[in-house]
């Protein structure tokens, strides 16, 4: 939304993007530096995603991911934004059951850390479940295509969305989500044309996540966007930065001054008086 001049992303503002043709920008992030500079840079929303399972916690999948886990994280990220609108996602396990689960769920989120909204998976299936988030006036943010806490059961990392079906199915996901409230809809893996075909048939902004240039706007995960994550990157992603070899580097020279006596230098001690 950068050619719209706000002092805090509201849930109008993705609204009015799509309606006047503005991109939206989104990353996740898991702590207050990293939210700190991407709130300056002017990205529109931070998701504080259950990706931190493999990007902080160590975990192979977002499944092991807690809302204990999560809570702390979108503290540190909601405190240090000025200006962007931050998503909490509510993990696997603390929303499936039933809408009283899923309302308790974001209830926590609310009060505990600051969240301006919350994300959650599914479509048709997650209806309910975002029609009660939403009564209680709490924003959602709805996630169809790959989701992620699902992979087991569609089979690992498969592109949804493909052929007729797949695209009928994608249809009713977004409309139902729409329909249940939630104010914008994360389309994952999803081929261009299905994602074309959903942006223009739904009001509410579509987010791409590797779903093609064609949605209303575009998140990444930062580690993968920054070139910190060392295993397998997506097709999708594009590394603006190689914070890998940075750090990397650093560290080799920081170890390589300790052991030559260079660091510390006499300007990074402290004199007896």
């Amino acid at each position: 939304m950068a050619d719209e001049v706000v002092k805090r992303v509201r849930t109008r503002h993705f609204h009015n993007a799509k309606q006047q043709g503005i991109k939206i920008t989104g990353l996740t992030s898991y702590d207050m530096l990293t939210a700190a500079i991407f709130d300056k840079a002017g990205i529109d929303f931070l998701l504080v995603g259950d990706s931190a399972g493999n990007n902080v916690l160590g975990y192979d999948t977002t499944v092991p991911v807690t809302l204990d886990d999560l809570i702390p994280l979108t503290r540190g990220v909601a405190s240090a934004v000025k200006r962007a609108f931050v998503v909490a996602d509510m993990p696997f396990g603390s929303y499936e059951t039933s809408a009283d689960e899923a309302l308790h769920t974001a209830f926590r989120f609310m009060k505990e850390t600051g969240a301006h909204a919350v994300k959650l998976e599914g479509g048709v299936r997650s209806a309910e479940q975002i029609r009660r988030i939403v009564s209680a006036g709490i924003p959602v943010m709805a996630h169809i295509g790959f989701t992620p806490q699902s992979e087991h059961q569609l089979g690992g990392h498969v592109i949804q969305g493909r052929g007729e079906s797949g695209v009928e199915a994608l249809l009713a996901d977004a409309k139902a989500v729409e329909a249940a409230g939630a104010f914008a809809v994360v389309l994952e893996m999803v081929p261009n044309a299905a994602a074309k075909r959903v942006t223009e048939e739904v009001s509410i902004p579509t987010i791409s996540v590797g779903a093609g240039p064609h949605c209303d706007g575009q998140l990444l995960v930062w580690t993968d966007w920054a070139g910190l994550t060392t295993g397998r990157i997506p097709k999708f992603v594009k590394q603006y930065a190689n914070l890998a070899q940075v750090l990397g580097d650093a560290a080799t020279t920081w170890a390589a001054d300790v052991a030559s006596g260079a660091y510390p230098a006499p300007e990074h001690s402290y004199d007896d008086d």
